[in-house]
Formats: structure tokens, C-alpha cells, sequence
């Protein structure tokens, strides 16, 4: 009988990861918390990736999309978030074999093995994993000898507080509050139009809002655009410009330049966000003591400070994470940003996502944990690797398939926020990202 493999996620990590394992001759089921596939790209249609076609599209995957009639897109052409969904993503889960493979609506609320806890050690590996999840008919269960969580962290975004917690007030004013990449220039544009609007973050996220706050201020020039940089060099935030290999992304950080030497926007550098308070229908967003520190006043605030994992589901799993970005411990040295800028980080697979819970991994923007920087091509590569792992093939697992294109201005200066958050959207999984 065939390996039943779990895959947390329908997006295209975790689609690729089933792709690869129905070639291996395994039994993947992917469990997905929203009403289709690709449920977190959904919220950022509007947003171009930084990253060709040619780096978006899984191999295994491909090869389950000819076959239907599908026509590949133009290598070179980068993508929007709406075009990953309509062209590659929606057909791959409704067109090939994966489309009976995918359960939506079906949100996982933990994890386990099967008449272990996360203490009981004799037999452990020996025993299934049982996945809980949710749907509109109540608690579910299904049992699994392996599995990949690719859930991503999109839904998990950084809050406003410089501490790594909220921002004090910061979820009673959450009406007046967005975070990543809202669709300023479409859907909400009506929410920004002629509003005094504040940015907090310093990452592509950030800065491709900020872009476009300002375009809405062409057209509405009541509009006041606010750049709140907890840094105090707003350059870090135009990136290599001409130098950068991903070309996309160094016109945008240069764009972005042009318009701050220009005025277009206000700038509030060395800006750490403490309170949020709401007063007379606008938002007081303060740095430093809430009675004499530092404060603006405005009508909205967009949090594009990053992301984090939401672990929370697997606290009965046995993980090894780095202590700082909560990423599994032999990837941290690779991309931790505390020492890299947005250089291309190696092609890494099983060895580096194991955890000691055999038979586990964690792939994708995920794997990251708050790393920053993610190139989709990364988490197929990974997905490649652990699902060759599960089926037994550890000569392929530990194979490198993957050359990475240089995606960046390599340094081993302090990153900070400067490189591309999770959409970015986050692998291109994210919106306005080398990544995705």
C-alpha cells in the first residue's frame, strides 16, 4: 500500500508538493483552509511579482498541466498575483489529477501522532499522524504517515509594534488598520482616496504601497501619503537599483527613490510604533511614551512590517526552529537576514527541513519562519527533496536540482526590513516579491 502523504496548503508549494508525490507513486491528500486553491494569493491579485514565469512554475507540476491542452505563459513575463492564480494555479487544481485530491474548506487545528504525546517517546515513529481539521460539518480526522505543512504566513502578518508585539491599542483600532499589500488603487480605493494614510515598513510590501498611495494622489489630491520607517536610512529601502539581477525589483526600489527625493511623500524615520490610539474618528499612532512621545495623525494605517509562521496548530510535534526566525534550525544559517541582504540563498531540501518528528516537514514560505526573502523556485526545489525523501530515494533527496538565478545585490550587512516580505507575498508566493 502506498505512503499516505498530508500536505497542509493548495497553494503552489504545496500543489507542486502533491505533483511530486503522485509521481513517486504516493497517496497525497492537500488540506486547504479556504473555498479553492491558492487561497492567500487571492488577496493580492492586484500585485506584479518580481519574478518571471520561468521561475514560478513547478516541473512536476508542469507535467501534469500538458497534457490537459494547458499553454504554458510567456517565460519571461511577470506575473500578477491574478495571473499566477488564472493560469497556473486554478488549473493545476482543477484540471489534473490533483483536483480529486484537494480538500477545501478544510482548516487544520492540530496535529499529532496518533496515540503519542509530544512527550511518549517508544514506537513514536512507528505511529501515524492524525490531522484535525475543520470544515461546516464540524471536526474532521484523517491519518497520514507523512506530512509537508505548506500553509505559508500570510495570514500571520508581523503586527505594528517595534517590539515584535502589538502595538498597544493597536487590535481595538483594527477597523482603521490593514496589513501587506491592500488593493489601494481598485477594490479600496474608495478607503484611501482623499484619506490621510500612513505606511509602516520598509520592505517591497511597503514600498509598492507607498507607490501606489501615490499614484491615488494624483488622482485624488487630498490624499497625504506617510512613510513610517522604523530605520533611520530610508535609502536601505531603494534596494540596487540597476544593479539588481532581478530587474523588476530594482525599478521599483528606483521609482520609489524618485518620488521621495521628490516630496511626493511624507517620510517619519526612526519611527518604533508603541500606541495606536483611536480618537474623533482617526487614528494617533505614537513612538515612545504615549503622552510626549512622537506621534502622527491619520485616517488609516497599513502594516507591511512582514510576516511570522503561526506554529500554534503543531505544538505536539517534535520541532527543531531557530530560536530567532523560528525556521527549522539547519536552514537559519542560510537566511537569516541579521546577516544577509537579498543574495541568492543555496538550494537546500530534505536534510535542511527535517525535524526530529521523522517523517515531518516544514516547506515553503513557511520554512522561512520571519526570514524575509523567499523565491517560489526555492520551495519547489524543497518540495522536490522532502517528498523523494518520504518515498524512500534518499540519493534524490540529497541531489541538488535546482540553479538558482542570482535574485539579488548580495551583502552581509544587516538586512533589516529591506528585502522582500512574504508578498510580497512571499516565491514568488508574494505579491511585489523575489519571493512569493
Amino acid at each position: 500500500m502506498s505512503k499516505k502523504l498530508a500536505i497542509v496548503g493548495a497553494g503552489p508549494v504545496g500543489l507542486a508538493a502533491a505533483a511530486h508525490a503522485l509521481e513517486r507513486g504516493l497517496d497525497p491528500i492537500v488540506l486547504e483552509a479556504g473555498s479553492e486553491a491558492g487561497h492567500a494569493i487571492r488577496q493580492w491579485p492586484h500585485v506584479r511579482m518580481f519574478s518571471p514565469w520561468e521561475y514560478n512554475i513547478d516541473k512536476a507540476a508542469e507535467r501534469l498541466l500538458t497534457p490537459t491542452g494547458w499553454n504554458a505563459p510567456d517565460p519571461t513575463a511577470y506575473p500578477t498575483g491574478g495571473d499566477l492564480l488564472a493560469h497556473y494555479v486554478t488549473p493545476l487544481a482543477t484540471r489534473t489529477a490533483l483536483k480529486d485530491r484537494i480538500k477545501t474548506f478544510s482548516r487544520v487545528t492540530a496535529i499529532s501522532r496518533k496515540g503519542f504525546d509530544k512527550v511518549k517517546s517508544r514506537g513514536r515513529e512507528a505511529a501515524l499522524f492524525e490531522i484535525r481539521y475543520k470544515n461546516g460539518k464540524g471536526p474532521e480526522l484523517l491519518t497520514a504517515d507523512a506530512i509537508i505543512d505548506a500553509s505559508g504566513t500570510w495570514f500571520s502578518p508581523n503586527p505594528a509594534g517595534s517590539n515584535g508585539l502589538p502595538a498597544v491599542g493597536e487590535a481595538a483600532a483594527a477597523k482603521r488598520i490593514a496589513y501587506a499589500m491592500p488593493d489601494v488603487l481598485g477594490v479600496e480605493r474608495a478607503r484611501y482616496a482623499g484619506k490621510t494614510v500612513a505606511v509602516l515598513g520598509a520592505g517591497h510590501s511597503a514600498i509598492g504601497t507607498l507607490i501606489d498611495l501615490v499614484r491615488l494622489k494624483d488622482d485624488a489630491p487630498e490624499t497625504t501619503v506617510i512613510w513610517l520607517l522604523r530605520g533611520d536610512s530610508p535609502q536601505k529601502a531603494f534596494g540596487g537599483g540597476a544593479s539588481d539581477k532581478l530587474s523588476a525589483r530594482g525599478e521599483l526600489g528606483a521609482a520609489f527613490a524618485r518620488l521621495v527625493v521628490e516630496g511626493r511623500l511624507k517620510v517619519e524615520t526612526s519611527f518604533d510604533v508603541t500606541h495606536v490610539t483611536e480618537r474623533d474618528g482617526r487614528l494617533r499612532i505614537g513612538a515612545g511614551s504615549a503622552c510626549c512621545g512622537r506621534h502622527v495623525i491619520v485616517d488609516e494605517l497599513i502594516v507591511a512590517t512582514g510576516f511570522r509562521p503561526d506554529l500554534g496548530f503543531l505544538s505536539e510535534l517534535r520541532l527543531s526552529l531557530d530560536p530567532a526566525l523560528d525556521c527549522p534550525t539547519a536552514l537559519a544559517p542560510l537566511i537569516d537576514p541579521n546577516e544577509h541582504s537579498c543574495g541568492t540563498v543555496r538550494p537546500h531540501g530534505a536534510r535542511e527541513l527535517a525535524h526530529p518528528e521523522r517523517g515531518f516537514y516544514i516547506a515553503g514560505m513557511k520554512s522561512y519562519g520571519r526570514a524575509p526573502t523567499f523565491l517560489m523556485l526555492t520551495g519547489y526545489e524543497q518540495v522536490r527533496s522532502i517528498v523523494a525523501d518520504i518515498a524512500g530515494d534518499k540519493e534524490a533527496a540529497a541531489r541538488v536540482d535546482l540553479v538558482l538565478p542570482e535574485t539579488g545585490v548580495c551583502s552581509r550587512a544587516p538586512a533589516a526590513d529591506a528585502c522582500c516580505g512574504s508578498p510580497a507575498v512571499k516565491p514568488s508566493l508574494g505579491p511585489v516579491a523575489c519571493c512569493g
